[in-house]
């Protein structure tokens, strides 16, 4: 019996927070409330206020919700590239399509929200460093790059600042032709550089 409550109230609480990342996605941070939460998901009020008192206690799971998402992810998208010539520029694919991806566009209205709001950013910022290091790892591991090299670090670093950045760039206009074109070249310079480096 305590098992199937136990079952109910974690489905409840995947409810909420698949609503919370949706109605983020839809409305923005300012757009999303409790109540629009709880109707979504399908959940009484009481039920929601009982497990997240707060907009910001159900904003703050939903960005954890969001990192499991987020890493299991990449993890999977990870295991389908190919390996040989063309690995680098799927590597940028991958990272491009995560970056505009409805889960980006999430966690953007976190990061937007977080930055004048100070118990949201106690919650948001060291979520979102463990995962801008566990990404930063997975890319090295995909890309085969050797940080030890002099500035090998700092190209894993400007090619997640790129695929942000045009993320980023989507999220106002469908930017798919020239972030293509963008990624093509970065992926032929990617190459070129670490190959220098590790010559």
């Amino acid at each position: 019996m305590r098992v199937r409550q136990e079952e109910r109230t974690r489905a409840m609480r995947a409810r909420l927070l698949e609503a919370t990342v949706e109605l983020l996605v839809e409305r923005g941070f300012s757009g999303t409330s409790t109540t629009l939460v709880s109707e979504r998901a399908g959940v009484s009020r009481g039920a929601q206020l009982h497990h997240f008192p707060t907009k910001n206690d159900l904003v703050v799971a939903a960005v954890e919700h969001l990192t499991e998402v987020r890493g299991a992810e990449l993890a999977a998208a990870a295991k389908a590239l190919p390996a040989g010539a063309k690995r680098t520029r799927a590597v940028l694919q991958m990272l491009g399509d995560h970056f505009a991806s409805p889960v980006f566009t999430a966690a953007l209205e976190l990061w937007v929200a977080a930055r004048t709001d100070e118990t949201l950013l106690a919650a948001v910022a060291p979520l979102e460093q463990r995962v801008g290091r566990e990404t930063h790892r997975l890319t090295v591991e995909l890309l085969g790059a050797d940080e030890s090299e002099p500035g090998v670090r700092e190209l894993v670093q400007a090619t997640l600042d790129l695929v942000r950045g045009l993320g980023l760039a989507s999220t106002i206009t469908d930017d798919a032709r020239r972030r293509r074109r963008i990624l093509d070249q970065w992926a032929r310079t990617l190459d070129a550089a670490l190959k220098k480096a590790a010559a």
